[in-house]
């Protein structure tokens, strides 16, 4: 398809999205009615400034027996008031929330990141992130319009979701029908053109006892600030049906099709960043950085993403203390990508008179594609029982998992290429004769699952001291297959043809790996007066071959050869947490150490000469936050973390060759706190910082081994116009700081912090 067909289309069908965003908002002031919660679950907000999260607040996950200050691990809740409060869209705005937990990795060189890319606690956690307990695949960037509050589960997390990352999981909760009548929304538009409606109808079905329906929608068409020609622009719509409400048998069905229509970001080369150093050819542009807001892509470049989702929970309640919950999902996504990618070497940059600047150009030769789709098939049964067996309380919950994930990345052969990009002033209108389309080779990677697991509560010295346990049992099978089309069989990238024909396809891989998971975690937890709760945990979590990418590899030097044992971590966790001011805000501290075992070290050797699994890499670190309401108008929501990271067996993985971990903060810091004034105003604001990071090691010269720490200042300002309408302002980055949100494994991208700018938004919930 051409250009400027792809571009008349994204026009059109833009088009037609205001008008639908415009329609939905008129319906949310024209209908108004009652607003009452639902039983087990929040209640719709409408920017009032009081963020509901409280110690005794149990998370959706049933694996989870106890409320959050009787957990005894890091556990955070960001909610929808918190978010839409801050004027967040994203699950990657949103987690700014929980410090040190973000995406600060933008890449290999012709592989640029996509989607919710997201590292917490020193590793990546892209793989472990959930929907209402199932997983979801995907690397798209999620939006959170039919997200009801995000739970943060930090440390291994393979006792409740079997393979995850060694840092923990997200676990995304879902809106879904309740028993009143409620319509509300959200209209927003920014001085760096952010346009963005959402709406949220709930209406009881007359004459269906239990019954209703909920309907989010969401239009969105926005530039980002500080980014020329970078554009999110998506639709989505998410019915809810509930049957039985209230009574002792319920049913939901939730849909979500989401259609997103972006131009992604390339980045921005890092000449003249702290750091960086000319290779051969680039000393005039010492101290000449390029400016931030530069777009070296095309108007080719397109991210276009489909996610469906369809899920059937059906709870029963045997008696006051016996319930059975059935979680029944499909979910799919599509993919389809082009991101013209560069390397701003010596080698390809270049100038017709070295003393101008205006005559720099930068080849655009890596154009980064990706045409993938994933596919989840997953039902959960979990029996939830309390009861007691002498003077000792159980909180039991037993169930089985079955999962099937499926991976499927089709070829994408490239012909043609891009003119170079003016290094100082580059013209996305640039045109060439680049061309691509499938070619007819695939990857295929999928994973079966059953799981069986147990977690029990154990309550002595009437409810003073808490055992916590978790048994879980994994059995996985991986299957892998490869083709591709095969050339000369040399250089990077060769395919042998063994004896056919160049340009056939054939078969590269055809690997399965299959075993069994056991994770576990105990912890306990004593309470000397019932407000305060002194724990210990420990815990275990482990990551297959192709765990996390569904992809097997016969190199000894990836974890995702099928002949390697799981990647461990273990965390051990001691902390406190506290509910104060009449059990409105909990405060919380922990310490904790998580350990990874089974990695590949290069430096250690086996008999035949391959790396062996003896690496081992460390954090170790203390967390701190506060979050509720110091008086029921002032809430406050704030972290920190302090990271201590370490590559304790095996050779660096920094560029600078210290023994850190890569794109992991030392120190990070949030902050959002707001208070409601008796005139129906709200003021408020809040403090990011996050500390400098190492990047990964390669052969690049001359380009920044690290970027620097930085902080920002957010502030907003509503007013409630009415009891049922709030316009609100935010302002973020107060003082036009600029600084590096992440960088690529070279050094030689980065992106750039989002510069000083304005959203105006009206709030509406009847």
């Amino acid at each position: 398809m051409s250009k400027s067909n792809r571009g008349g289309i994204r026009s059109r069908k833009r088009s037609i999205e205001v008008t639908m965003g415009i329609s939905l908002a008129a319906m949310g002031v024209q209908h108004a009615a009652a607003q009452d919660a639902q039983p087990q679950q929040p209640q719709p907000q409408s920017g009032r400034g009081t963020i509901v999260v409280h110690g005794d607040e149990i998370l959706t996950q049933l694996k989870f027996t106890q409320p959050i200050a009787d957990t005894p691990q890091t556990i955070q809740i960001i909610d929808s008031e918190l978010f839409n409060q801050q004027g967040a869209t994203s699950l990657a705005e949103a987690l700014r929330n929980s410090p040190g937990v973000g995406t600060f990795y933008a890449g290999e060189n012709g592989n640029t990141t996509t989607g919710d890319n997201i590292s917490m606690r020193g590793f990546d956690t892209s793989s472990s992130i959930f929907v209402d307990g199932v997983r979801d695949l995907g690397s798209i960037s999620r939006d959170i319009f039919n997200i009801e509050q995000i739970e943060i589960e930090k440390g291994p997390a393979g006792t409740d979701n079997g393979r995850t990352a060694p840092s923990g999981a997200i676990n995304l909760v879902s809106k879904r029908a309740f028993s009143r009548t409620y319509v509300g929304g959200i209209i927003s538009a920014g001085v760096d053109g952010q346009t963005r409606a959402t709406g949220d109808v709930n209406v009881p079905l007359s004459g269906m006892a239990g019954g209703a329906l909920r309907l989010n929608v969401m239009w969105q068409d926005s530039d980002v600030p500080g980014r020329d020609r970078v554009n999110n622009s998506r639709i989505g719509i998410a019915p809810s049906l509930g049957l039985g409400l209230g009574s002792d048998t319920r049913v939901y069905l939730n849909l979500l099709y989401v259609d997103q229509d972006n131009v992604p970001d390339g980045y921005v080369p890092t000449i003249g960043l702290p750091g960086w150093e000319p290779q051969p050819g680039l000393e005039p542009l010492v101290g000449h950085p390029v400016d931030p807001t530069n777009f070296y892509g095309t108007r080719a470049d397109h991210d276009d993403v489909t996610a469906k989702m369809a899920t059937l929970q059906v709870e029963h309640d045997f008696s006051d203390s016996v319930s059975l919950t059935n979680v029944a999902r499909w979910g799919m996504t599509e993919q389809d990508y082009l991101l013209t990618a560069f390397m701003s070497t010596g080698g390809n940059i270049s100038a017709t008179d070295p003393s101008d600047l205006s005559t720099y150009t930068m080849a655009r030769s890596l154009p980064t594609v990706k045409d993938q789709r994933n596919l989840i098939l997953a039902d959960q049964l979990s029996l939830r029982a309390d009861f007691t067996t002498g003077a000792v309380e159980h909180n039991l919950v037993v169930g089985a998992e079955i999962v099937h994930e499926k991976q499927t990345s089709y070829g994408v052969s490239r012909s043609g290429t891009l003119p170079d990009a003016n290094l100082y002033d580059p013209d996305w209108s640039d045109t060439g004769d680049l061309s691509w389309g499938r070619d007819g080779s695939e990857r295929e990677g999928s994973t079966d699952t059953q799981s069986l697991y147990v977690f029990d509560t154990l309550k002595f010295l009437d409810d003073k001291l808490l055992v916590t346990g978790g048994l879980r049992l994994d059995f996985y099978q991986t299957d892998y297959d490869a083709t591709a089309v095969c050339n000369d069989g040399t250089g990077r990238g060769a395919v042998s043809c063994g004896g056919e024909p160049v340009g056939t396809i054939v078969e590269t891989a055809d690997l399965d790996t299959s075993g069994t998971l056991f994770n576990w975690k105990l912890g306990a937890v004593v309470k000397p007066i019932r407000p305060l709760s002194l724990y210990v945990n420990y815990a275990v979590s482990q990551q297959p071959p192709g765990g996390d990418n569904f992809s097997l590899s016969t190199s000894t030097r990836s974890a995702d050869n099928p002949n390697l044992d799981p990647q461990k971590s273990d965390t051990i966790e001691a902390g406190v947490k506290w509910q104060l001011f009449g059990d409105r805000l909990l405060a919380t501290a922990a310490i904790f150490r998580t350990t990874v075992s089974n990695e590949i070290n290069t430096d250690i050797l086996d008999d035949f000469g391959n790396p062996t699994q003896t690496g081992e890499k460390r954090v170790e670190g203390i967390e701190l936050s506060m979050v509720g309401n110091i008086t029921p108008n002032w809430s406050i929501s704030a972290g920190y973390s302090h990271l201590d990271t370490s590559v304790e067996e095996g050779p660096p993985v920094t560029s600078d060759g210290t023994p850190n971990l890569t794109y992991t903060p030392d120190d990070a810091f949030t902050l959002w706190t707001s208070y409601r004034l008796p005139m129906g105003l709200t003021i408020g604001g809040g403090v990011r910082h996050t500390g400098g990071m190492h990047r990964g090691t390669d052969g690049a010269v001359g380009t920044p081994t690290y970027t620097e720490s930085w902080t920002t200042v957010d502030a907003v300002a509503s007013y409630a116009v009415t009891d049922n309408v709030t316009l609100r302002v935010n302002a973020y980055n107060l003082f036009d700081e600029r600084y590096v949100v992440s960088i690529n494994k070279s050094g030689y991208r980065y992106t750039p912090g989002t510069p000083q700018t304005f959203l105006f938004s009206a709030d509406f919930g009847f």
